[in-house]
């Protein structure tokens, strides 16, 4: 057994995620309610320029997945960028960007274990919201804590819908334009990318504010990299299944928000409705509505299925190091985490408890504050490959075959682009600007925190 996957308490993780499970936790996390949902809003918003916002997010995604291959093959583990963080920048380095990463994912759950109630609402109108959020979460926790081989399968099949759908949606999409059929009254084409006031009709600018938005999106694909400690032959699985992340980003993504903008003129969607169910809508198609909402609610409860499993890894990850609560790092004799897993689950009910209390600039501002934790962690992963590199280069160690393409320059560049995005949140009107104000905050909070534990291991 590789000796990288026990922790210090000699207790490891079981190799129960086989190829066809870890292709779809990859593809599961390419795809998720940041399309489904946030795609509609934000066409209403910029227009046809969306397209462009997710190509850039995607150029930067394939960096940091390609980044993280690198960093999988050198050594695979299911601490991920935390084990990285701390073998490359330092240990105050994995400190910060674990707990980053679970504020990304308990800011995430709160907004994706609500949107489950709402989804179910759809169909079960007299049953409380809260009650539905509660049982979703209690399936969702039982599966975390019986077994990883379980998780697996169950996040498989919530993988084998989601590709289907947008594979229906691709295909539809790409006749309906190609003989420019009439949706609703309106004539599907390429003329409507710059028919309507143009490619930018809110302005470049307005257009760049919604990268935080695509960012956020782009989410949980780093899952596949976390999912290595637990994967069978993972230096030969793993490279397959990031490299099919990148594909499926480009066709998944950019190519099903390029076609929403030729089928129908942007001013048609808006924030309240999946622009899927708004294009099926008007072309008349009865149930489509309900067969859209089943999807979104599939995707909704793939994201909190991704989050226990990961943030459960990274906080075991922490307690080995004596950086989260001792509780947090206990193992059960089914190798699953179950004192993380159950950590997250109760930010996920004070999520509940939350949106159930406050408006919906609650859940805003929680997926604002979730991205800076996405942000967080791709730019350790990017970091952390540059320090690799830096390491092989003076032959302390031998870099993998599987290498991240053009270093340094596209490193450095992809963390710049990660540090506009944060400025640009700056200058929003709505909850990123709330976000942009609580970086100092969480800087703060993460320095106290580390200082404590800091102390506490010069005294043990």
């Amino acid at each position: 057994m590789d000796s990288s996957l026990l922790t210090e308490k000699g207790e490891s993780y079981s190799k129960a995620l086989g190829n066809r499970q870890v292709q779809m936790i990859a593809i599961g996390g390419a795809i998720g309610v940041g399309l489904f949902l946030g795609a509609g809003g934000k066409l209403h918003q910029v227009g046809p320029s969306l397209v462009l916002s997710y190509a850039l997010c995607g150029i930067a995604a394939y960096f940091v997945m390609r980044a993280l291959g690198e960093l999988v093959l050198h050594e695979p583990t299911s601490g991920s960028f935390v084990t990285y963080a701390r073998k490359f920048i330092g240990p105050w380095a994995g400190f910060a960007s674990g707990w980053m990463y679970w504020v990304n994912w308990a800011m995430t759950g709160i907004a994706e274990i609500t949107a489950v109630a709402i989804y179910v609402h759809k169909w079960l109108p007299d049953v409380p919201q809260w009650i539905t959020a509660l049982v979703a979460l209690g399936v969702l926790l039982a599966v975390n804590l019986l077994s990883v081989k379980l998780f697996g399968e169950l996040e498989f099949w919530f993988s084998v819908v989601k590709v289907l759908a947008i594979v229906v949606f691709l295909v539809t999409a790409l006749g309906l334009v190609l003989t420019s059929a009439d949706i609703g009254g309106t004539t599907a084409g390429v003329h409507n990318l710059t028919a309507h006031n143009g490619f930018f009709p809110a302005g470049i600018g307005i257009a760049l504010m919604t990268l935080q938005a695509v960012i956020f999106a782009y989410s949980a694909i780093e899952v596949v990299g976390i999912a290595a400690g637990e994967t069978k032959d993972a230096r030969k699985v793993l490279p397959k299944a990031i490299n099919g992340v990148v594909w499926r980003i480009g066709v998944f993504y950019v190519g099903s928000v390029l076609l929403l903008a030729m089928l129908l003129p942007w001013p048609f969607y808006n924030g309240g409705e999946s622009p899927f169910v708004t294009v099926f809508t008007r072309l008349g198609i009865p149930g489509i509505g309900d067969v859209m909402n089943a999807v979104v609610l599939t995707a909704a409860l793939s994201s909190c299925n991704s989050g226990l499993y990961s943030t459960g890894r990274i906080l075991r990850a922490l307690a080995d190091k004596g950086e989260a609560p001792k509780f947090v790092g206990r193992m059960s004799s089914r190798h699953v985490p179950y004192g993380g897993i159950l950590f997250t689950s109760g930010a996920y009910v004070l999520g509940v408890v939350l949106n159930y209390l406050v408006p919906k600039d609650a859940f805003d501002i929680a997926i604002a504050i979730a991205s800076l934790g996405v942000i967080t962690t791709w730019a350790t992963l990017i970091f952390c490959q540059m320090r690799l590199r830096q390491a092989a280069l003076r032959g302390e160690l031998e870099r993998p075959s599987y290498r991240m393409p053009w270093a340094p320059y596209s490193g450095w560049a992809t963390l710049g682009f990660l540090a506009l995005v944060v400025v640009l949140m700056g200058f929003s009107d709505g909850a990123e600007k709330i976000a942009f104000y609580s970086i100092p905050v969480l800087v703060v909070v993460l320095a106290v925190g580390w200082r404590i534990v800091g102390k506490r291991q010069r005294v043990s």
